[in-house]
C-alpha cells in the first residue's frame, strides 16, 4: 500500500481524472453514458468483468479508495464539506456575534449541572439539574444549548443546516450539521465554563405529572461531563454529595410510572454502537459497545428529554405558538396482548412491530400515545437536529417579545425539506453500522458461540433473533424454544461488502454425560 500513489495524484491530469471519476461513478451505479463506456472499456482492457464490484476492486487495488470505503457517501451525494462562503460566515460569527438575549438571561451558574452522553460525543447540547422543594416535590431543570444566540433565521449558516437536516453519525466519522468550530466549541456546553442556554424548569406533582413549568434564557456552568457508564456507577454508589443525581433518578422513576399510567409503550432495546479509529487502514480497529436502553443513566436522561418535550409543547399551546409538534397514535393492538412476553427486548420488539405512523402538526400539540403524554416537541438537540433548531427560533422570539419568525406553513415546508435529508442520514448510519458489525463478526474466531434472544417467528421455525453480545438482529431456523427464550448460534459467513450474514443454531446437548 505504501508504494501506491496518494489519492490526490490521480486527479491532477484531466485525462486520468476522467477515468477515475468514471470508475467511481460505475462503482456506485450512478454514471452517465460516457462514463459507463469509459469505465467499461477500462475494466475490459484490464481483464475485469464489467460490474460495479469490479470497478470498486480496481479503485481499491490502485490505492484510490481505502479497503473499507463507504460508497453510500457517493451514492447519496452527502454534503461532506462546507463551502468557503459558509466557513467564512462561521468565522465571522465566532469573531463578532453579540447576544441579543443577554438582558433577559437568568443566571443559573450556581446550580450543580450534569451533562450525560456517550463517551465520544462531539456536540453536547443538553444537561440536567434537580432539587427537592420544601413541600417534598421535585424541581428539575433541563438546560439546552443555545445555538440561536449565534445563528439567525434565514442566514447562510441556517440555510446550510436546513439542507443537511441533521448531524450524520457514522462509526468512522461525524459530519456535523454546523461547521465544526461552531458545533463542537462555541455552541456546545462545556464543563466549568459559563454557557448560554435555554432552560426548561419543571416542578413535578408527587405522581410525576407536570405541576408548573417555565422556559427562559439562561447562563449555566456545567459541573460534570459524564458518560452513561460513569453516571450509572455514581448512581449505584449512592454518594451523599451527589444528592442531586439521586433526585434526578427519582424524578425519572415517577415520570416513567406516570407515563405508564397514561398508556405509554416500552420500546427500550439493546442497540450496538461502533467506533472505528483508523478506517483507512486495511485492518482498522473496531470498538463495539452494546447499549442497553434500560441502563439507569440512559433511562434517566431519556425521561428528562421526554419531560422537556412535553413542557415545550404545553408552552406552545398556552401561548398559541406555531411549533413542530410530534404525535404518535396508540396502536390498535392493546399492550396487554404482549404481557406474557418477558420484559426487555422481546416485549419491546413486539410493541414496536404494531406501532402506527407518527404524526406532525404545526399549530397545536397532538397526543403522543407511545410516550403517554398529551403533546411533544423535540427541543433538546438544536446543534444536531434542524427541527429542534426551528423550535428554538420560535420559542426564543416569543421570550424576547418578538413575533415568531415562521408561520405554521413555513415550519411545515422547512420540516419537510430537513426530513428528506434526515431519512438519508438514517439510511447512511444504518448501512454503515451494519457494514462494520459484519466486519466485526467476520474477524471473530470460527465457531464462537453467541447468545441469541428469540424476538419472533417469521414463518414456521424461521426466527428473528437478537445477538445479545452484538446488539444485532439476525434470522435463522430454530429447532426449539419460544419468543423470549435464549438460544446459542454461531456465525457461518459474514461478508460486509456483499452484505451477507448467515448464522446457524448450536443445539446444546442437554443429556447428562454417563
Amino acid at each position: 500500500m505504501e508504494s501506491k500513489p496518494p489519492k490526490a495524484s490521480w486527479l491532477v491530469e484531466e485525462k486520468v481524472r476522467q477515468k477515475i471519476e468514471s470508475l467511481q461513478a460505475y462503482a456506485v451505479d450512478a454514471c452517465d453514458d460516457e462514463q459507463r463506456r469509459l469505465a467499461g472499456n477500462i475494466l475490459k482492457a484490464m481483464g475485469f468483468t464489467r460490474t460495479s464490484s469490479a470497478a470498486l476492486k480496481l479503485l481499491i487495488n490502485v490505492g484510490y479508495f481505502p479497503v473499507h470505503v463507504n460508497l453510500d457517501l457517493f451514492r447519496y451525494d452527502v454534503r461532506i464539506r462546507y463551502t468557503d462562503e459558509v466557513l467564512s460566515a462561521a468565522e465571522e460569527l465566532l469573531v463578532d456575534s453579540p447576544d441579543t438575549d443577554m438582558h433577559i438571561r437568568k443566571d443559573l451558574s450556581t446550580l450543580k449541572v450534569y451533562a450525560i452522553d456517550v463517551d465520544e460525543a462531539d456536540e453536547l447540547d443538553d444537561a440536567l439539574s434537580a432539587t427537592r422543594l420544601p413541600d417534598g416535590r421535585i424541581k428539575v431543570w433541563i438546560h439546552v444549548a443555545d445555538p440561536t444566540c449565534l445563528v439567525k433565521p434565514h442566514s447562510i449558516i441556517d440555510r446550510e443546516a436546513m439542507h443537511r437536516g441533521t448531524s450524520i453519525f457514522l462509526p468512522t466519522t461525524t459530519f456535523p450539521m454546523f461547521p465544526e468550530r461552531l458545533a463542537m466549541n462555541s455552541m456546545s456546553l462545556q464543563q466549568g465554563k459559563e454557557c448560554k442556554s435555554v432552560t426548561v424548569s419543571v416542578i413535578l406533582n408527587l405522581d410525576g405529572s407536570i405541576a408548573e413549568y417555565t422556559l427562559e434564557n439562561s447562563v449555566i456552568k456545567p459541573t460534570y461531563m459524564l458518560t452513561y457508564e460513569s453516571a450509572t456507577e455514581l448512581l449505584y454508589m449512592n454518594l451523599e454529595e451527589e444528592e442531586e443525581l439521586r433526585i434526578l433518578q427519582e424524578a425519572a422513576r415517577i415520570r416513567e410510572q406516570w407515563r405508564r399510567s397514561q398508556g405509554s409503550i416500552d420500546t427500550a432495546m439493546i442497540e450496538p454502537r461502533i467506533k472505528v479509529s483508523n478506517p483507512d487502514d486495511p485492518e482498522p480497529n473496531i470498538n463495539l459497545y452494546v447499549e442497553d436502553q434500560a441502563n439507569p443513566a440512559m433511562q434517566l436522561v431519556s425521561e428528562m428529554m421526554i419531560l422537556c418535550g412535553e413542557a415545550v409543547a404545553a408552552f406552545g399551546f398556552d401561548n398559541n405558538l406555531p411549533l413542530p409538534y410530534r404525535g404518535h397514535p396508540q396502536s390498535n393492538t392493546a399492550v396487554s396482548v404482549f404481557s406474557h412476553l418477558p420484559e426487555g427486548p422481546a416485549r419491546s420488539f413486539a410493541n414496536i412491530s404494531v406501532l402506527r405512523a407518527a404524526e406532525m402538526d404545526f399549530q397545536k400539540p397532538v397526543p403522543h400515545g407511545v410516550l403517554g403524554i398529551p403533546g411533544y416537541v423535540q427541543f433538546t438537540s438544536p446543534i444536531r437536529r434542524y427541527v429542534d433548531l426551528l423550535a428554538h427560533y420560535q420559542v426564543k422570539a416569543f421570550l424576547r417579545g418578538d413575533s415568531p419568525p415562521y408561520s405554521a406553513g413555513d415550519l411545515e415546508g422547512m420540516t419537510f425539506i430537513a426530513s428528506m435529508h434526515v431519512k438519508v442520514a438514517r439510511r447512511l448510519h444504518s448501512n454503515s453500522l451494519r457494514y462494520w458489525l459484519l466486519e466485526y463478526l467476520r474477524r471473530q474466531p470460527k465457531g464462537r458461540k453467541y447468545r441469541a434472544l428469540i424476538l419472533k417467528f417469521v414463518k414456521d421455525r424461521m426466527g428473528a433473533l437478537l445477538l445479545v453480545e452484538v446488539g444485532m438482529q439476525v434470522t435463522t431456523t430454530i429447532s426449539r424454544g419460544k419468543v423470549g427464550d435464549q438460544v446459542s448460534v454461531t456465525v457461518e459467513t459474514a461478508h460486509p461488502r456483499d452484505d451477507i450474514l448467515s448464522v446457524r443454531e448450536v443445539v446444546e446437548d442437554t443429556k447428562d454425560s454417563e
